[in-house]
């Protein structure tokens, strides 16, 4: 009996440590999954992370380019101060940078007498060749950087006023967005526009607009921001 007794004894107490180092294993392997899922946890984050910053890099390559944002240019000659005053109000409007086509030898009041046949701009009228108009300047220092050009004149005889195409001829207007306007007291845009954009021969070149001499800024400030 006494054998029997031990013998029984024994078997229990093995089986005791044996559920005891089953429990202890089965800790170890919740605490190694919490520590496999935490470290997953943290790769994910990271992961996320590294795909945050790069999204952010990506976003500002895409805002800053090469550094320079494109340009508006307001080009304009103005022989009575009618086309100087609206180039004004459009950049204004769109924090544009003025330029002014100045002709080496100006035009006078003398000159612009459209009823005398011996004025400067009858005889360049009737003759082609004298319309080759010489300017202070023809090119635009930070030209690359132009993305929206704007061009203003006066209507002579049913055309740009031909200073302007001194400075069209001079100039590439590849990849570049070309938008005429005009002051005239009666004449319409008519083929000027066109004119210019076939003696420029590259850009993209916009319908024009005709304004009155006496146009409101009200008037220049809606048409700009219709082209938006």
């Amino acid at each position: 009996m006494r054998k029997r007794g031990f013998i029984l004894m024994t078997v229990c107490i093995l089986i005791v440590g044996m559920l005891a180092g089953c429990g202890a294993g089965s800790g170890q392997d919740e605490s190694q999954t919490q520590s496999n899922t935490g470290a997953a946890s943290e790769n994910e984050s990271s992961a996320a992370t590294t795909e945050e910053d790069s999204a952010e890099v990506s976003s500002e390559a895409e805002t800053d380019g090469d550094g320079t944002q494109g340009k508006t240019l307001v080009v304009y000659f103005s022989a009575t101060g009618n086309t100087e005053r609206v180039a004004e109000v459009i950049a204004d409007t769109t924090d544009g940078e003025l330029f002014e086509l100045e002709p080496v030898d100006p035009y006078t009041d003398e000159d612009l007498n459209y009823n005398d046949d011996n004025s400067r701009v009858s005889q360049e009228y009737a003759d082609e060749s004298l319309r080759n108009v010489e300017l202070v300047a023809d090119t635009v220092d930070d030209w690359q950087d132009v993305e929206r050009i704007y061009i203003g004149y006066p209507v002579w005889w049913g055309i740009a006023a031909w200073p302007v195409n001194t400075f069209v001829e001079a100039n590439d207007f590849t990849g570049k967005t070309v938008i005429p306007f005009c002051t005239s007291a009666s004449s319409g845009l008519g083929d000027s526009g066109e004119l210019l954009a076939e003696l420029a021969g590259t850009g993209d070149w916009q319908e024009g607009m005709r304004f009155r001499s006496s146009v409101s800024d009200e008037d220049v400030v809606a048409w700009v921001e219709s082209l938006e």
